[in-house]
């Protein structure tokens, strides 16, 4: 998903923009020519904008009315009618902008060979910078109010009701509030703080010398961003070597551009952190959605004392694959290799909404209108970004997806996931005003996650055939292992390269081959000849894009824990558990994450639901034991 810039009870200047998908999802062996794509498959961005004519018209506008901006500065606490048409000014110009902003990204996504539209999307970013720079006052303005003028405002201005809870928030981060001049500095740097991930997005996407691999056919390949997922997960278990070697093998020849990347965004990060008053990057980085520190430590340490559930795991994919030795390019190996479930984009479609039922015909009908509408650019063409992700910039239009259909039940599930993205961004923006429709990044993946988990238990009722269940069940556990092992493990080695910095310790190529390096291998049980971890792992952390948004990645295990917990009431018929994950789904960022999922019924501060999740995953393991020993 993308988390585009942002909104609700958040600093008023937006970031570079941060793009977020489950994992680089392969795309098709043979890309097609957009042209030749029906238009039914691709997103019509008409609904934004009906041309690149009216976007520039647009945005000349709200360049133009920045200035205007200022003019509420030094009169904030005068009274409550000033400071509501401040907020309703600021917020609407925000609005405005995210919606140029989104659709110069989408347009710049669909091909980032093409200059102009990338262009397009940095001037939109030079825009933000400056709106950020104009309303840097606010927030230090605010500050300065007598005790309970805030409280006194809100309640003598009805306008003031979609504000309050950013207003309360203010106070809440006061200690890490800079006076107006400082702020506006921080704003100004905002261009410069997203060079490091501009640079490995278009290095990454349209740039980089991918290698060229000789499949066991004799088929020659180019092994890239978007088909990497493909072809690691061949059934051949040479061509899987070869193709993760040769690519692991390609990023490593740039291993000193990347590591200096990287090192860039880890700087950037300790400046901001630096710069607010922080005792770290993790800590300056969860203050914003109020996110006690102990949650990430918490999940780090759980996963550690659950290693032995996942070299479970690992055993038993040894097993069914029938190798003597598992190394790390078998984990995306086909579980069953007699089982092929591939699905046409309608079948797929009929498959998710036949899943999503449990949830009500509305939640359906919205899926209907995302298929029917165009909201999703469905397949990979040359040059459109590797991945998967739901965009909802455009928040009085409707969110958009972008996907690389594979056709793969891994590319259904990747679909149900972005399409859970997608309903809780359409659910919030009709249900909460804008100022509180973005909801906060910690739960942003729940939604998409508890579409997967009801996706596999729908297929698990239709499919009856064991070799089916068991790659069904396998494809569970895969979820585990990608989501909560996997994004965990990324969590530590991300943790791990914020402290190197923080103390002084340089951050280079090598230095972040090392480091991760020995976090794969304990978590895939190296040194106990659970996994063999072959010495180009190393250089895996560079094809991670997600380490240039600071500390996301541990959002993901975090939230498919939640979704797990959620998801168990819901199938189970728990009385009143569809009515309470629908509001959750509608609650945009009305509330701080951990009070979201604490309405909902989930207590993140505590053990519970991970623990939970490792229970369901024996289970699961139990039953395909099971199931092999009546082979």
């Amino acid at each position: 998903m993308v988390r585009m810039l942002s909104r609700a009870a958040s600093r008023f200047w937006l970031m570079a923009p941060a793009f977020a998908a489950l994992t680089l999802q392969g795309a098709v062996a043979q890309e097609r020519d957009r042209a030749d794509v029906p238009d039914q498959y691709k997103w019509d961005l008409t609904a934004i904008y009906p041309s690149n004519d009216a976007w520039r018209s647009a945005k000349t506008r709200i360049e133009a009315g920045l200035p205007e901006l200022k003019r509420f500065e030094g009169r904030l606490g005068s009274s409550a009618t000033v400071l509501a048409d401040a907020m309703d000014a600021i917020y609407g110009a925000q609005k405005e902008l995210y919606r140029a902003y989104g659709y110069a990204s989408l347009l710049a996504d669909q091909d980032t060979r093409e200059a102009s539209s990338e262009a397009m999307r940095q001037e939109m970013v030079q825009i933000a910078a400056a709106f950020g720079a104009q309303v840097a006052y606010v927030e230090p303005e605010i500050l300065g109010f007598a005790q309970g003028t805030v409280q006194r405002f809100v309640t003598a201005e009805p306008r003031l009701a979609p504000y309050r809870f950013y207003l309360e928030d203010i106070a809440r981060r006061a200690p890490h509030t800079l006076s107006p001049g400082e702020e506006k500095i921080l704003a100004d740097v905002g261009p410069l703080a997203g060079s490091p991930s501009d640079v490995y997005n278009i290095l990454s996407n349209a740039d980089f010398p991918y290698p060229v691999v000789t499949l066991s056919d004799g088929t020659e390949v180019r092994i890239t961003q978007a088909n990497y997922g493909l072809y690691r997960a061949s059934a051949n278990r040479r061509d899987r070597e070869s193709v993760m070697s040769a690519f692991f093998g390609a990023l490593g020849s740039f291993g000193r551009t990347l590591g200096t990347t990287m090192n860039g965004s880890v700087q950037k990060a300790l400046f901001f952190a630096k710069a607010r008053h922080h005792d770290s990057s993790l800590e300056s980085t969860l203050n914003g959605p109020n996110i006690p520190v102990s949650v990430y430590t918490r999940l780090v340490d759980g996963v550690n004392r659950h290693l032995p559930s996942f070299h479970r795991y690992l055993q038993l994919r040894k097993r069914m694959l029938g190798v003597d030795e598992l190394h790390y390019y078998d984990l995306y190996a086909p579980l069953v290799s007699s089982v092929e479930l591939t699905y046409t984009p309608d079948e797929a479609i009929g498959h998710i909404k036949a899943a999503m039922a449990p949830l009500g015909t509305e939640y359906v009908s919205v899926l209907d209108r995302a298929f029917k509408e165009r909201w999703i650019d469905m397949f990979p063409t040359p040059g459109k970004r590797s991945g998967a992700y739901s965009q909802d910039a455009a928040f009085d239009v409707h969110p958009y997806m972008l996907m690389n259909y594979n056709g793969k039940y891994d590319d259904m599930s990747t679909l149900a996931h972005e399409l859970g993205h997608t309903m809780q961004s359409y659910l919030s923006s009709r249900t909460q005003p804008y100022p509180m429709a973005d909801y906060p990044t910690f739960v942003a993946e729940v939604a998409s996650t508890f579409n997967e988990s009801l996706l596999v238990d729908h297929m698990l009722t239709t499919l009856k055939d064991d070799d089916v269940r068991l790659s069904l069940l396998g494809s569970y556990l895969e979820n585990i292992k990608g989501t909560v092992f996997r994004q965990t493990q990324f969590a530590e080695f991300e943790l791990a390269m914020h402290e190197m910095a923080q103390k002084g310790q340089p951050i280079t190529g090598a230095a972040l081959d090392e480091l991760y390096m020995g976090i794969t291998k304990k978590y895939y049980g190296h040194d106990a000849g659970v996994t063999v971890v072959d010495d180009y792992v190393a250089h895996e952390w560079s094809y991670i894009p997600h380490f240039y948004r600071d500390f996301y990645v541990f959002q993901y295990a975090t939230s498919f824990t939640a979704s797990e917990a959620l998801a168990q009431r819901v199938k189970a018929g728990e009385a009143g558990a569809v009515q309470r994950y629908l509001a959750f789904l509608s609650a945009g960022g009305s509330k701080y994450p951990i009070d979201l999922l604490r309405d909902a019924g989930v207590d993140m501060t505590t053990d519970e639901p991970l623990d939970l999740t490792i229970r369901e995953m024996d289970r699961v393991m139990d039953e395909m034991e099971a199931l092999l020993a009546r082979r």
